[in-house]
């Protein structure tokens, strides 16, 4: 029963990635983000960097104490910053899940549409994988290639025609999956109490 209630809450997402462009998919929503990968990063007063904005529109008018970032922009690999990568990843995640208050855990299959001549490397592969699961993952597969047809694609029966290994967390799925139902629990108690009272 919990792995059927938690199957409602996970997504398989495509996510699509070239220098100047971020395309996540989850067709079975019906949703998508499809933007610019520029992330705003403001400096504070006391020193702290912060993300103060993301996309095309957001880098139009920096601030003197912003500068604009595009982690899938080097000469020669796709990914160049991760930390901000990983924090756009978690954006447009976000921006398409139906889970407001609590962080979305799709499957993921990761897309690099650019820069991939000779195909990946053992470090690419890796980089990309730890890049969505510190954006909430929580089974990736990475494709290179043609592109897929979201509307016929299912997660758990896709199989790369390069035979890209996945990975699949599944030791701390479990935990998250409890953790997940205890704040919906949680939340319901708390509601209950509240307008019964």
């Amino acid at each position: 029963m919990l792995t059927k209630l938690l199957k409602r809450y996970t997504s398989t997402l495509y996510v699509q990635i070239w220098e100047d462009r971020l395309k996540v998919i989850d067709s079975a929503r019906n949703k998508s983000f499809d933007d610019s990968p520029i992330v705003v990063i403001q400096t504070q007063d006391s020193g702290r960097k912060v993300i103060s904005s993301i996309g095309k529109s957001a880098a139009i008018s920096l601030k003197p104490n912003e500068i604009a970032v595009n982690p899938f922009s080097h000469p020669r690999a796709l990914l160049s910053d991760f930390y901000v990568g990983e924090k756009l990843l978690q954006h447009a995640f976000k921006s398409i899940s139906n889970a407001k208050f609590l962080r979305p855990r799709p499957k993921v299959i990761i897309h690099p549409m650019e820069k991939t001549e000779g195909g990946l490397t053992a470090i690419e592969k890796r980089a990309f994988t730890e890049l969505a699961l510190g954006a909430g993952a929580v089974a990736i597969k990475i494709h290179v290639g043609k592109t897929l047809d979201i509307s016929e694609l299912e997660f758990d029966t896709f199989q790369d025609e390069i035979k890209i290994e996945s990975y699949s967390e599944e030791a701390s799925q479990t935990t998250s999956n409890v953790a997940t139902l205890l704040v919906y629990l949680v939340i319901v108690i708390i509601a209950v109490w509240y307008f019964g009272n």
